[in-house]
């Protein structure tokens, strides 16, 4: 039992809260550390990068029902600085009844210093820290979500609210969105969780977001598109292409049936759940050009150049667009009128490049353009998923 500020505090387990948006928890001696994919993908996130973004909670809340007018929760938190850039301190914000009343922020904690020049990374031993939200319920009992940092790694060690509260898993009732894609979906560039637009785009069209965004890492890994048909949706959306593009991952000839076994194997569990494909917002240097995109001296991404022998089949952003409309196309005359395109230019086009802080990545005003526009997009009569088919 603990007190702040004379009120007592009770600790309730975790069992006690819905840990919504994660498939799998580690139990750490630092604490829980939640994951957004589940534990048989474990041996085959050979990728250090891949690895650790999979434990990066973004749109990963503590859901549950609380009279308590006070709650704090002690974490452990793993934050990631880029090398040269100041740290951005992990968020949580407090959700009561659905508007968003608190954001509480804490720079306690590990640190992991990454290179995006040289790949090196760098660990600084840190603290734990506790966050305490009031006020939070007041009045009778209350829906409440507490939304994790999006781009740190939370290790959850306790969850208090005030003595003689009731505490309860929320029940859930809203449909559910699956979103898979890269950093723009991740969002680190946003200061909250519930500032990333797949967020936004969730909280405007009263759906539960379930988000499998992983930075730098979108490479329509089997791992994913087994999770997502394994994972209960009531819609899909699949923002591939740009990481393609970054690492030079691909080719035409790869490109194209990687995507088609994705969807494949999407569809073997969701055969009639509409599914939004959205092709790459713009980045301009990578339109006409095929990555892999750097960071100049500058901060801002470009492209490698490269001789004309390596250009055969290589990806642009432009080619990827193309091809990915193609791959729709031919899917929806074979029967599958339940698979949609959204061109991400809708989304993020060349009239915002003004809000692409490095060249590659919106800031926090673009992602609040993105997430009102994918809304509108998406949910709204005659989008992909204005009606539930599947």
């Amino acid at each position: 039992m603990g007190h702040n500020g004379g009120m007592q505090l009770r600790t309730v387990p975790l069992s006690d809260v819905t840990v919504a948006g994660a498939l799998d928890l580690d139990h750490t001696d630092q604490g829980v550390v939640v994951r957004r994919l589940p534990a048989w993908t474990r041996h085959q996130l050979t990728d250090l990068l891949l690895a650790t973004m999979v434990t990066m909670p973004a749109g990963v809340r503590l859901e549950f029902e609380t009279d308590s007018p006070e709650l704090e929760i002690d974490v452990m938190l793993t934050l990631l600085q880029m090398v040269g850039r100041p740290l951005r301190p992990a968020a949580f914000d407090l959700t009561v009844d659905g508007t968003v009343t608190s954001s509480v922020e804490s720079d306690v904690g590990t640190r992991i210093l990454y290179d995006a020049v040289t790949r090196a990374i760098e660990f600084q031993p840190g603290e734990p820290t506790t966050l305490r939200f009031r006020p939070v319920a007041s009045g009778g009992m209350a829906r409440v979500e507490v939304w994790l940092p999006h781009a740190s790694i939370v290790a959850l060690k306790e969850l208090r609210v005030a003595e003689g509260s009731e505490i309860r898993p929320m029940a859930a009732a809203r449909p559910t969105w699956v979103h898979y894609g890269s950093s723009i979906s991740h969002c680190m560039e946003s200061p909250t969780p519930t500032g990333t637009w797949p967020a936004i785009a969730a909280r405007r069209s009263g759906v539960a977001l379930h988000n499998l965004a992983f930075a730098g890492q979108c490479m329509l890994d089997q791992v994913v598109a087994r999770t997502i048909r394994d994972t209960p949706a009531d819609y899909i959306s699949i923002k591939a292409g740009i990481n393609v593009v970054n690492g030079d991952t691909m080719r035409e000839r790869t490109y194209v049936p990687a995507l088609h076994g994705f969807l494949d194997t999407v569809r073997d569990g969701h055969p009639r759940t509409p599914i939004a494909l959205v092709t790459p917002i713009i980045c301009p240097a990578a339109e006409d050009h095929p990555g892999p995109t750097v960071p100049g001296s500058d901060d801002r991404y470009g492209v490698v150049t490269r001789p004309p022998e390596l250009w055969e089949g290589a990806l642009t952003l432009r080619r990827i667009r193309a091809l990915s409309s193609e791959v729709v196309e031919a899917r929806r005359r074979y029967g599958d009128l339940n698979l949609h395109l959204m061109d991400g230019l809708s989304l993020f086009g060349e009239s915002d490049t003004a809000d692409l802080y490095d060249g590659l990545h919106p800031n926090a005003e673009g992602y609040r353009r993105m997430g009102a526009r994918f809304a509108q997009l998406a949910f709204s009569a005659g989008g992909p998923f204005a009606d539930r088919s599947g």
